[in-house]
């Protein structure tokens, strides 16, 4: 969200592409991203056209600690967008800029869903129960359950259920790689991916993407550029890519 509000959930928001249920979660915090993208979508929720909704959105700002919004807007990430919006409020940007953390600001609720059991079995009884969640509470285990929960709802074919596990505090960048990995995401999912320079950072992730097919061939051309001469010799030869990336890569690998 560096240059304004434009993380794949807020974008939802803006566009008008939210259900109420799912809006009226967010406004109580009981959907809880990351700080500054929950600041965003608390914003963007206080000119709901929904009355109750805009109370709700309202009623959760007052509820969170003025001194910690303060620090969080002071930070360099912050978008000049949701800055002045406080800046309106009463609230100025503090001396002191939050640290670099990934808990909400305000969690209003758990999951919901309780799994017992091995690593399989959690998955097999959640994949069980998925066919009678609704939206939203796919979207609360997205962003609130386990790894497993995780991995299941990145490939659901709601595109906002999907968005929302990437808007999951606890995600790492080593989940991230596995969702790279993946052949059943959405070309929307590894977008999102490639353009997140935090999570770029790590090679397995651009490795990752490089090597996905479904990856738009043009992220992988430019992810690319950051691979070992090695690991572009093996895409070079790897049938499992698009022609254009292994062509490429085999004329990379020939000047080299």
């Amino acid at each position: 969200m560096a240059a304004g509000l434009g993380t794949p959930m807020l974008d939802f928001f803006r566009r008008g592409e939210v259900a109420r249920d799912v809006r009226m979660l967010a406004a109580q915090g009981s959907l809880a991203p990351r700080p500054l993208e929950q600041l965003g979508m608390l914003m963007l929720l206080t000119g709901d056209q929904d009355q109750e909704v805009r109370q709700t959105a309202e009623d959760t700002l007052r509820h969170l600690p003025q001194n910690l919004i303060a620090d969080f807007i002071a930070r360099a990430d912050t978008p000049t967008e949701l800055r002045e919006f406080f800046i309106r409020r009463g609230i100025h940007p503090s001396t002191t800029p939050a640290p670099d953390y990934e808990e909400p600001l305000d969690d209003a609720n758990e999951s919901g869903v309780e799994l017992e059991g091995t690593e399989e079995e959690q998955q097999q009884s959640f994949q069980e129960r998925l066919s009678s969640m609704t939206v939203p509470e796919k979207m609360k285990c997205a962003m609130k359950g386990t790894r497993e929960m995780r991995s299941i709802l990145i490939r659901d074919p709601n595109r906002m259920v999907a968005a929302a596990v990437l808007s999951c505090p606890k995600v790492n960048p080593a989940e991230v790689e596995s969702f790279a990995k993946m052949g059943n995401v959405s070309e929307d999912i590894l977008r999102t991916i490639a353009n997140t320079r935090a999570w770029t950072k790590a090679y397995g992730v651009v490795l990752s993407l490089v090597k996905n097919s479904k990856t738009p061939v043009a992220l992988s051309m430019n992810l690319m550029q950051r691979l070992t001469e090695s690991d572009v010799k093996k895409i070079s030869t790897d049938r499992n890519v698009p022609d254009a990336l292994r062509l490429a890569a085999r004329r990379r690998a020939v000047a080299k």
